[in-house]
């Protein structure tokens, strides 16, 4: 296979990972504005998609850490990089079809390493970034997050506590509009550089930039259109789980949830911290329902999303590992994970049809049925 016709096949397949990580993370910006009612879904992945957009040319501090922090890139080729996108875009679609809000940004760092590892060896891996840049930041960033929105959710309704209740809501409801409007561009400004990150290591390593470059200005425009598209696609099965499944969110727990995920998402971003915007703005959830009295909090789905983080690199860097061991074999290699991959891809699309989603539509309280990926009326 011609080196330049492969590169644009992996181009190709992590513009595919952004725009599964578009509608994989729309829950993350607007799942707890949908369900209290601050915005319509269409409108709220509206805004979202456009603000992703916008937040991809915010910074690229991020997209430098992946591109030349985590593995060494000479030791690294394009078919290496194929087999850890395609662990990444299984994990995504297999979580998303469960409707379970994992880290699209830990599967695709699972997936890199794991391709790294396995096809070129452990030193190719430069696991002190990993664990300063990744793993720490990934264990405190939700709780930091969900301290400060317990906190602020307290403070929201203590001093709220003798205004009319009807004021409060539309109040919140308003501000949602525009801290749901932030997370989206924290999102837009740290995801969309992770799939920049890998698109520049894939140029570097195939000798199309020099070592320790930074993202040229059509890689952030390619990346930030395509996770923007997926948002606005919709992930509703994660929505419904955001929203509705964690914890009973009202508005002023909403507001406090978005803002606190904004505040630790934009400040990650400016210091190259690659962090998970699900796991951030889960804590914000957790840590909104604990600040409200009485308010239900449901920890056995945040068991099972717990357990679904911790299973996310390991599996994905275990996908990614082989299909990367496989695809750097040569050209049959390559060929081979890209049939499994749409077979596999084609199987989970199939049964996401399959299936239908009863969810409660939170803006007139009626119940629908949707399908997977069918916006409530």
């Amino acid at each position: 296979m011609d080196v330049s016709f492969l590169v644009l096949v992996v181009i190709i397949t992590a513009l595919a990972f952004d725009f599964t990580n578009g509608f994989h993370d729309t829950a993350n910006a607007m799942a707890t504005s949908i369900a209290t009612g601050a915005l319509k879904p269409k409108i709220a992945v509206a805004i979202s998609a456009v603000l992703n957009l916008v937040g991809a040319f915010i910074s690229t501090e991020v997209a430098k850490t992946i591109s030349g922090g985590i593995v060494d890139d000479a030791k690294v080729t394009p078919a290496i990089i194929f087999g850890g996108l395609i662990g990444a875009i299984l994990w995504n679609l297999v979580t998303w079809l469960l409707g379970l809000p994992s880290s699209s940004s830990h599967a695709l760092f699972g997936g890199l390493i794991g391709a790294v590892w396995i096809a070129s060896g452990s030193d190719a891996v430069h696991f002190s970034t990993v664990v300063s840049k990744i793993l720490l930041p990934a264990v405190m960033s939700p709780i930091v997050c969900g301290i400060v929105a317990l906190l602020g959710t307290f403070l929201a309704y203590k001093i709220t506590a003798r205004a009319r209740q009807r004021s409060v809501t539309e109040g919140f409801r308003h501000g949602q509009t525009i801290s749901a409007s932030m997370v989206s561009l924290a999102h837009g400004t740290g995801d969309a550089q992770k799939t920049m990150g890998i698109i520049t290591l894939l140029l570097i390593t195939s000798g199309h930039l020099s070592s320790n470059a930074g993202p040229p200005w059509w890689v952030i425009l390619l990346a930030g259109m395509a996770i923007a598209s997926g948002t606005y696609m919709g992930g509703w099965r994660i929505i419904r789980t955001m929203g509705k499944g964690l914890a009973d969110i009202e508005s002023p727990q909403g507001f406090a949830a978005e803002t606190s995920s904004t505040a630790v998402l934009l400040a990650s971003s400016h210091l190259g911290f690659a962090l998970s915007t699900t796991q951030v703005v889960s804590g914000g959830i957790l840590g909104a329902g604990l600040g409200r009295k009485l308010a239900e909090v449901r920890w056995t789905l945040a068991g099972k999303m717990a357990l679904a983080w911790c299973f996310t690199l390991p599996v994905a860097a275990l996908v990614g590992g082989l299909s990367g061991k496989v695809a750097d074999s040569g050209n049959g290699g390559v060929a081979i994970i890209a049939v499994i991959a749409i077979v596999m891809v084609s199987g989970i699309y199939l049964l996401s049809r399959r299936n239908a989603v009863t969810a409660t539509n939170v803006n007139d309280a009626t119940s629908v049925t949707l399908e997977p990926e069918a916006v409530p009326a």
